[in-house]
């Protein structure tokens, strides 16, 4: 039988230092082509890392978490697939936790994995600021993948609003408030606004004027760049929301469709939706896309088996899942940046020009 591996055989391979090789593998600091270097050596040699006595120098019990809202929606699927590879690159267990989209359920996880010692988890929050406070005064590195937690501003909101707020301290003849951030957490998410802005413009260029939007738990954010979107007036009978059951986004679905009779197109903001436009639209006969036209946010492998095709917002779900692993690994040097990651708009049989009447 060959012998196996040891980190001395991958440093050796890879032409740099053993310590090189432990803060690679342990997610510190390297330039970009020593890390694919020694990552490339190391899969070649099958190396794998003892464990246990990496954690008992490091006084940790290794590994990392990983919540998600849903374990059977096919995108949270792709993003553990990613989160997966990385950790399996890097030697890393994971722990895998469905919140069900509670916060209540989220903070019971988030406890749990702090008594058994995890303190690296990668989240698509459901709780707000207050559920993830407790995870980081203990310690946990957290990165936030999908979506940020309701109540955190991102960088050109929270900018917004501490301009005004200064405004305010500076008319009564204080000084300025200092800036701090409720939660100091790196992300990786998808360029929603860019994707929503262009799924509407695809639509107007049809003729759509009566276009809806159909959301759930954690579309706040997109929600809002489809508001930007259309502009001013928004009609906010067409901006609905479901609570992120399938029951309730098909209720959700059924209720617009048939509240608002001359919409003409409708953007679903995650494949659940999607599915639950879908379904709602063939039970009221509503032809797609002649009586209406549907855009889903996510491409999953159904969206191309619907008659017709789904027209989408493709976001790399995969990809997302393997950075935020990446960020979150390297959590022993400085606080990475976070990213954005490019969507696309994938052209299918679900849209058409706008009906006439």
């Amino acid at each position: 039988m060959s012998r196996r591996a040891t980190i001395k055989d991958v440093a050796q391979a890879a032409g740099v230092g053993v310590a090189t090789v432990s803060r690679v593998l342990s997610g510190g600091s390297a330039s970009p082509q020593t890390r694919e270097r020694v990552l490339a050596v190391a899969a070649q040699l099958d190396y794998r890392p003892s464990a246990l006595g990496r954690n008992l120098r490091q006084r940790r019990t290794g590994g990392m978490g990983l919540l998600v809202p849903d374990l059977t929606d096919t995108f949270y699927g792709q993003l553990a697939e990613g989160v997966l590879a990385c950790a399996r690159a890097a030697g890393e267990p994971v722990v895998l936790g469905s919140t069900g989209g509670d916060p209540e359920q989220e903070a019971e996880l988030i406890g749990m994995l702090l008594e058994q010692s995890v303190d690296r988890l990668i989240a698509v929050p459901s709780g707000d600021a207050e559920t993830w406070s407790p995870a980081l005064r203990a310690g946990m590195t957290v990165v936030f993948a999908d979506r940020l937690p309701p109540s955190v501003p991102s960088a050109e909101e929270e900018d917004g609003a501490a301009r005004a707020v200064d405004d305010l301290l500076l008319l009564d003849g204080l000084p300025p408030a200092p800036q701090s951030r409720p939660l100091d957490v790196p992300s990786v998410v998808a360029d929603d606004r860019a994707g929503i802005r262009t799924a509407v413009r695809y639509l107007r260029g049809l003729g759509h004027r009566r276009i809806a939007f159909l959301g759930g738990p954690g579309h706040d954010r997109r929600a809002a760049a489809f508001r930007e979107a259309v502009g001013e007036p928004v009609d906010e009978e067409l901006v609905v929301f479901g609570t992120g059951s399938r029951d309730s986004a098909y209720a959700a679905a059924s209720g617009l469709f048939q509240s608002s009779p001359d919409l003409s197109a409708v953007l679903a903001g995650g494949n659940v939706l999607g599915e639950a436009a879908v379904l709602a639209a063939r039970e009221l006969d509503l032809r797609v896309p002649q009586d209406v036209s549907l855009i889903m946010y996510d491409d999953v492998p159904w969206a191309e088996l619907c008659s017709p095709p789904l027209t989408v917002i493709a976001q790399p779900g995969r990809d997302m899942g393997y950075r935020a692993a990446e960020l979150v690994l390297r959590s022993g040097g400085r606080r990475p940046r976070g990213v954005v990651l490019p969507t696309e708009l994938i052209v299918r049989g679900s849209c058409g020009p706008r009906r006439s009447w």
